[in-house]
Parts: structure tokens; sequence; C-alpha cells
């Protein structure tokens, strides 16, 4: 169905091209290390049936030559299948310790990674871009997060974090066992990491502020951390010199300790007050510096996993969720996390508008979400699959678009679900100037009327199942990790439903729609750099630039950081583009509406 100048003509560069023909994904996945390998392929015997007087499939059972052909094509079949699995196993062994050594400067010449970074993936509803084909305002930027990137943890007056806490008391619930102790170690080397950025023709740097390493004890009455104030006036400061924007998120999940040991964090409205007087601190020190605030990072996330599933920390959740769980509740507190993390977010945006609008920045909030389509046709599945997105974005953009909860989520949790007070709900409604939105996946999602009454949680209290198979004909998907299947279509769903549902919000892409008038201002690449990647420790790689964690952690650009570096040139605007063919990646019946 679609036409491709270069086909990979090797096992080798079809580990790093990965190409679905059918026209409806054709994926290119970076590899950083590689070695040649050179696998031998035994071809399968071919036999011409088309001379055949019959189909051997339709040869009659009852036929014993016949029969005896079919056995023994089949058992051929078989038996070179199993050498070639063979062989391929036996090649990738010898050589993975070899992979884990080599030079990752070298990949720069390996043919089928160089042709694939030329082509990168192009979703096939979009038009041929480059950096001249986007608007003059539109920013192109990387992020990262305090915890996950500087280290210095026990330096600088920085007092302990909830992450501190929970990878130091429970190393078996991280993947390797490791800590943000030290993670890239951008404490010390934000200078240089900057300059790469601003190497990559990067507009703007969106980056977290510790709230321990500003205010250690968390209470701004009990003191605030001069060294951890000047550490981030130096960041936005280079910032500025590079000509760089910088987008601040106030919270990206690290709960000062003491607040958590004072009054249990986010599970008490206690902390509303003290992420205000936090938020006010930042506004006073460093607004005439930031344009973008965003005050939560991924709200669902930190609530669901760390107060539901128990693998983030606090790591709660009710014991036959997980009985590695030592305390929780997995059917009432992400519903009370969830609603103080709203209220703090209020608040903060209050604040902002009434006492710093002259700094002349704006302020929002930043979501995740998945896309859901109905894993069949009928009308249970349908409404499973809008009841799917707003127990996992309605919860939040409901609230702050509207100034309440879902209808589907007040009918279904109840009188677990807290309410707002009228004041409540008024603070809530319009509270963002902006939206930051993180797409990483799509998921089927299909009626689930066997819910369990006696083990109430969130993850069935919608009533529907997140079929994370993915395995339905019309979608062709790749599984990237252990949750992230490959869905660009998705994306253009979500813009669309964003925009029909929540009046047209600007958003800004945080981590990670021009031709369907979504206002989307800009696009953030995760991550700057490979990092401490929460429960996975260090297993994960989802950076631009590879860092060696043995070797003095040096960074490396990667296929995808010189791919940005070329992209985000301005070309020259004479440069004329062409449309490509649109094809929808599923029957349009099925979308929610698109």
């Amino acid at each position: 169905e679609r036409t491709y100048s270069r086909v990979p003509k090797s096992i080798t560069s079809l580990l790093h091209h990965k190409l679905y023909i059918k026209g409806q994904l054709a994926h290119c996945k970076f590899a950083l290390f590689h070695n040649t390998i050179a696998i031998p392929i035994i071809p399968l015997p071919f036999r011409n049936l088309a001379n055949q007087k019959k189909s051997p499939s339709l040869i009659p059972p009852s036929d014993p030559s016949a029969m005896a052909f079919v056995f023994r094509r089949g058992l051929v079949v078989l038996v070179v299948a199993l050498i070639n699995a063979a062989l391929v196993v036996a090649t990738s062994l010898a050589t993975a310790a070899e992979i884990s050594s080599s030079n990752p400067l070298l990949l720069r010449g390996e043919e089928g990674v160089r042709d694939c970074s030329q082509y990168p993936y192009v979703a096939p509803t979009t038009l041929p871009t480059d950096r001249f084909s986007f608007p003059p305002d539109f920013v192109f930027g990387t992020a990262t997060a305090a915890y996950q990137v500087e280290g210095a943890a026990n330096t600088s007056g920085r007092g302990p974090s909830l992450w501190d806490r929970f990878t130091h008391d429970f190393p078996e619930r991280i993947a390797d066992g490791s800590s943000g102790d030290v993670a890239i170690d951008h404490y010390h080397r934000f200078e240089e990491d900057i300059i790469r950025m601003k190497n990559m023709n990067m507009d703007a740097y969106r980056f977290s502020i510790s709230w321990s390493r500003i205010i250690p004890y968390g209470k701004r009455s009990t003191g605030v951390n001069k060294e951890g104030i000047e550490f981030y006036h130096r960041i936005l400061d280079l910032l500025d010199e590079q000509d760089m924007d910088a987008y601040v998120t106030i919270f990206h999940w690290t709960t000062p300790q003491a607040l958590e040991a004072e009054y249990g964090g986010f599970l008490s409205r206690d902390i509303v007050s003290d992420f205000k007087d936090f938020a006010d601190l930042l506004f006073e020190e460093y607004g005439s510096k930031v344009s973008k605030w965003i005050t939560l990072n991924e709200p669902w996330t930190y609530t669901i996993k760390g107060y539901e599933e128990g693998m983030f920390a606090p790591g709660r959740c009710s014991v036959w969720v997980d009985r590695a769980c030592r305390a929780g509740n997995s059917a009432v507190e992400p519903y009370i996390v969830t609603h103080n993390l709203l209220l703090a977010h209020a608040a903060a945006v209050q604040l902002y508008r009434q006492k710093y609008q002259e700094q002349k920045g704006e302020i929002g909030m930043t979501l995740c979400t998945f896309w859901f389509e109905p894993y069949s046709d009928k009308i249970e599945d349908i409404d499973a699959a809008q009841r799917s997105m707003d127990f996992m974005y309605g919860w939040y953009m409901d609230p702050i678009t509207y100034g309440n909860y879902p209808r589907s989520m007040i009918d279904l949790v109840g009188s677990r679900l807290p309410n707002f007070t009228t004041e409540e709900s008024k603070l809530l409604k319009g509270s963002y100037d902006f939206l930051g939105l993180n797409y990483y996946t799509g998921y089927y999602s299909r009626n689930n009327p066997d819910v369990d009454p006696h083990h109430p949680r969130y993850r069935t209290d919608s009533g529907a199942i997140m079929d994370g198979t993915l395995t339905r004909n019309y979608v062709k998907l790749y599984k990237a990790s252990r949750w992230l299947y490959i869905y660009p279509e998705g994306f253009r769903y979500l813009l669309n439903y964003t925009k029909d549902t929540y009046r047209n919000p600007t958003i800004y892409i945080t981590e990670n729609g021009r031709n369907y008038n979504v206002t989307v201002k800009g696009f953030f690449a995760w991550s700057y750099a490979d990092n401490y990647e929460w429960s996975d420790g260090y297993t994960y790689r989802f950076g631009l630039y590879y860092i060696d964690y043995k070797e003095k952690l040096l960074r490396y650009p990667k296929d995808s950081a010189c791919w940005f570096t070329a992209f985000l040139e301005k070309p020259s605007p004479k440069v004329q583009h062409r449309a490509r063919p649109i094809r929808a990646a599923l029957p349009r019946s099925l979308h929610l509406g698109y």
C-alpha cells in the first residue's frame, strides 16, 4: 500500500527500522550501541503450486499422497523456522557482551541507523515538516525533573524528600535497587547540559524545582536554603544568556519527607497552605525570569502509582492489591490525594493571578493521559471508553475547566469521592492559562460488568477494563516497553477531544495538530538525557543524550539528538511542502467522535 525508497537488506537493518509495511506505522526505534551482526538465514523451501491441478489445501483428506505432501511440507517449514530462530538467538547471545561495551560514537557510521535517523516516523495524517513549517512562536524544548537528574541529594543544604525515603527504605521496589542520590549529577553539570540543549537548537528548557532543596523541612516558617535558591537562579540566568525560555514545574512528585512524616503529605488538606507558601517563594524569587509556570506534573501518575498501586513513593495501597504495601487504601486514598492536589493547584494559581501578574507570565498544569478506543462497536464498550477518559483525563480536566468532577465519577465512586465547596469550585474553574499535555500511548477499553464489590479500588471503579494487549487487527502497534505501545494517531484524537470537550485550551506537549484548529503552541521532548526513571531505576533510557553510568556519567548524543539538531535549524522560507495522503488507522465509527 505504500512504496518505500529504501528497504532494509539485512536483519541488522531490520533491528533499527522495524517497518510495518501496510501503511499504518513506519516506526524507527533508535538503539545506541550496535555491532554488525551477520545472521545466516535459511530460505524456506518454496514450491510453486500455481501449476498444480489442485491446491494442497483443497485436496480431500482421503488422498494419502496429498496428505503426505502436506505433512512433509509442514515438517520442513517447522524445522527451518526452528533453525532460523536458533541462529538468531545464538548470534544475539554471542554479541551481547560486546554490545554493552561498544563505543557509542561508532553508531553514527552504521548504515541502518544512519538511514533510519534520516527518516524518522511521520504520522500518516501530517505534512512533511521542518522548523520553518511551524509558526514562528512555536516552542521546541526538552525537559527533566529534579529528582531524576540533579543528584547532590545530601549536599548544599537539601532536605530529604519522599523519594529519598522510599528508595532507601524499600530498594526492592526499584527495578535495579538504585536511587536518585547521584542521578546524572545535573546539579554540578547543569552548565554543560544547558549548552548541549542550546546546541540542539532548543528554544526552552522545562525543569522542576526540588521543594526540599529550597525549603528543607517543607514549611517556609522553618527556614529556606539559600544555596538551593541560588542554584536555580544560576540555571535561570544561564538560560537567559543562551536566549532560552524557562518552563518551571513547581511540583514533580518530591514532597518533603518532613511534611510526609508530620501529616501524611497530600493525604492531608494541610498540604494546601504549605504548597501555596512554597509557590509564593518561587514566584517571588524567580518570577521575573520564568515565562511559564506548571503547578503539578502528571498528578494522575503521582496518585495512582503512589497511592493505588504502591509502585511509586510513598508506596501505599490496599494489601490485597500488593502485599508489599505496608499501609494504604486503594479505594479511598487516590481520591483524597487528587482532591488535595487540585486544591493546591487552585491556591497557587489564585495567588499568582492576584499577586504576580505584573511578571507577565502564565501558569498551568501538566496532565498525562492515554487515548482509549472502544474494544468493539458495542454500545457498552463505547461507553466504557468514555468512562476511561473520564477517570484518567476528566478527573483533572473537568474540575479545572468546569469546577467539578465528571458525572460518571460522581455516580460510580459515590461517597468515596470528596466534594468541592462552592468557593473551591469557583477557584478551580478556569484555573489554567495553558495545558501541558503528556501523551504516550493508546489502549482499548471494554466494559467490565464483573467488578468485585468486596474489593473496590480506583482501577475497577470505572467499570471499564484497559486492554493492554492491543492485538486487534486494524491497528498496527509496537510495544517499546512494558506499558508503552506506539499509537501516534491517538495523539491527534486526543487533541481534538481536548479542543471540543474543554474549550480549546492552549496546549504545550510537555512530554513526548495544527490542521485541526487545535491550539498547540509547543513541544518538549522527554527527556534531555537518560535519567532515573522512578521505580524502573536506571533500566530504561528515554534521553536524547546517552549517559554512561559506568564511566563518569559521560554524555553522548544519540541519533535522536542529532535529528533534533538538524530538524530545528531554521531553513529558508522558500521551502515548499506537498501534502501526504491521509489514511485513518481505525474505522471512523469506533473513534470517540473522530
